[in-house]
């Protein structure tokens, strides 16, 4: 019971304050397009991610996520481009390692998500369409600018809210009287600069808060401006190892920023092990490999450093990569 009422109290009050809206996402250093829509496109194949998160395993209806996501440029879904990098024509018996991104030429791309995301008695599902542009700057750098346009739903779940006293609770009376489901449409819009060692990043999201909506609710579903700054160096050790260190910054009026920090090893661009410090909120670790030409996996888990930590075992996710050729 006091796991379920400490869920409810925590939960609830997770969307009555402006905090933190979107899902999180550990894997966001080798998942760049979850957090900035210009990284659609980076790789010259169709990549597929698809991916699942549960949050404070423990508590009664904690946080839990799922996504499904896919970017591709245009020259690789019409077959225009016969010269790039194609999982689907490599020697099954050649060396399995990560693909280069692809730089120093102008293209297009395109992307769609699907993500869905439960936190207690609340629920939203968002569908987008992702348009970028990449510009050459040099052989090796490219500069794109992407934008997310799309749709999400919030809905509100009675029969698992957690309310002490029904009768004087006018929060929830409120959510059941106007069946508290709203669509609102997302836009999101980010820069990237990248090149096969090196990316930085900027992104904003629900930049139109919910100026558009239909369907009945409450006040108490009010997006707000979400920005993302990304940025990371690969250095080469020896002919088999490569150290990444990055940072990823997370923030939404009027809270203070979320800053995390991370350090990615990867042997001979197949095998990977990382750590993440999440700045009061959690220690990462992930590992992962590329198992084949065509498939990737990820697992991280968190350990939490809030009071959380009292009533959760923690969190998972684990995600699935799938690289297309032509």
């Amino acid at each position: 019971m006091m796991k379920k009422l400490l869920s409810g109290i925590l939960l609830l009050g997770s969307v009555s304050l402006n905090a933190q809206q979107l899902p999180q996402i550990s894997q966001y250093l080798r998942n760049q397009y979850m957090v900035n829509p210009a990284a659609a496109g980076v790789y010259d194949f169709t990549d597929i991610t698809i991916g699942g998160r549960l949050q404070w395993v423990g508590l009664v209806d904690a946080p839990k996520t799922s996504y499904l996501a896919f970017s591709a440029p245009l020259d690789v879904l019409t077959g225009k481009n016969k010269t790039i990098y194609n999982p689907g024509l490599r020697n099954s018996n050649g060396v399995i390692k990560n693909p280069e991104v692809g730089t120093g030429k102008f293209k297009q791309a395109v992307g769609a998500q699907i993500v869905a995301d439960q936190f207690g008695a609340f629920r939203k599902i968002g569908f987008s369409g992702t348009y970028a542009i990449h510009l050459p700057i040099s052989s090796k750098y490219n500069l794109s600018f992407g934008t997310n346009l799309g749709l999400n739903n919030h809905s509100f779940l009675s029969d698992r809210a957690v309310v002490a006293n029904v009768g004087s609770d006018n929060t929830y009376n409120d959510y059941i009287a106007t069946n508290s489901s709203v669509n609102v449409m997302n836009i999101s819009a980010g820069l990237y600069f990248y090149s096969d060692n090196l990316f930085v990043g900027i992104a904003a999201d629900q930049l139109t808060s919910d100026m558009i909506k239909f369907g009945s609710g409450t006040p108490n579903f009010d997006p707000r401006m979400h920005y993302n700054f990304t940025a990371g160096y690969k250095f080469k050790i020896g002919t088999d190892f490569s150290l990444t260190p990055a940072a990823l910054v997370k923030y939404v009026t009027p809270t203070s920023p979320i800053y995390e920090g991370s350090l990615q090893l990867e042997y001979k661009e197949r095998f990977w092990t990382a750590v993440s410090y999440r700045h009061t909120d959690a220690f990462v670790g992930m590992l992962g490999m590329t198992l084949s030409n065509k498939i990737k996996l990820g697992y991280s888990y968190d350990y939490s450093l809030s009071h959380i930590n009292t009533y959760s075992s923690g969190g998972h996710e684990l995600v699935l990569g799938i690289m297309l050729g032509n």
